[in-house]
């Protein structure tokens, strides 16, 4: 998908949001494990519930690999439902020497044919240009994430008083291909947010946290959007477990249109 198609999806959506598949065989309601493929199953009716009103979708590939090779069959399934209209990301985290890296390429763009995939920037330019040897397809590059453990290392200064997440933003805008890079800028930073956009102004941000990690969407949008908007806001649990009765994805559409109402006033006052 070109950077082109995304916006005109927001544009004409008033939406960006994102619709994190996190499917956990303990949390889905428990009539759908009667089913041939719970998962897929549960996954369908979201997606049929939410299409409208977002506009890409993001399968944590652990809930799937988690399940062993059916699992596998269940995220193939769940990637080919998704319309082409929306923005497929494979929430995989990968990251290796560049062979494995180009091999974990080939498994998500050309075996599952997503978008996008996130990638951990630890180990330098060489384990994540491959990715972005791909045409129009997408590396979404962790950069400040929502965890508590963020604080760890990524806000962990150098002798220059730059924190690393600054430098990975910094550096890896100087990669082959970096005009595909995206970066994941969690949602429980909103004082860093405007921050970030000042060191990545043209690049999509993908943002976690907001919902069931209390992240503020006002606050994100103030300090995030670009002349593209260049945010996708993703919710996870606060959508796809609003409900766990025989009615879960209609309170799930609930949840997704609460928030989509919330992006079209935010993208109104933009324009």
């Amino acid at each position: 998908m070109t950077k082109d198609t995304l916006v005109a999806q927001i544009r004409e959506k008033q939406s960006f949001l994102c619709v994190g598949l996190d499917p956990d065989l303990s949390l889905i309601p428990s009539f759908l494990l009667e089913f041939e493929d719970p998962v897929f199953e549960f996954n369908r009716r979201i997606i049929d519930a939410t299409k409208d009103l977002c506009v890409a979708y993001k399968p944590n590939t652990a809930f799937f690999e988690a399940l062993g090779p059916k699992g596998w069959i269940s995220l193939q399934k769940t990637l080919d439902y998704i319309p082409d209209t929306h923005f497929k990301i494979a929430d995989a985290k990968r990251g290796d020497i560049g062979n494995t890296s180009r091999q974990y390429a080939k498994a998500f763009f050309e075996s599952l044919s997503a978008d996008a995939i996130t990638v951990a920037p630890y180990m330098g330019r060489d384990s994540v240009e491959p990715f972005l040897e791909f045409p129009n397809k997408w590396v979404i590059l962790l950069a400040l994430t929502s965890n508590k453990g963020s604080l760890d290392f990524q806000m962990t200064p150098d002798q220059q008083e730059e924190a690393l997440y600054e430098q990975v933003l910094r550096i890896s805008q100087t990669y082959q291909g970096a005009e595909r890079l995206m970066y994941v800028i969690g949602a429980t930073h909103p004082d860093l947010i405007g921050k970030v956009r000042s060191l990545a102004p043209n690049h999509f941000f993908l943002v976690p946290g907001v919902g069931a990690q209390g992240g503020d969407l006002e606050a994100v949008a103030k300090q995030g959007m670009n002349a593209d908007v260049g945010l996708l806001v993703n919710s996870s649990r606060g959508i796809i477990y609003a409900g766990n009765g025989p009615d879960f994805a209609e309170k799930a559409r609930e949840s997704a249109l609460g928030l989509q109402q919330q992006m079209a006033a935010l993208l109104s006052k933009m324009n």
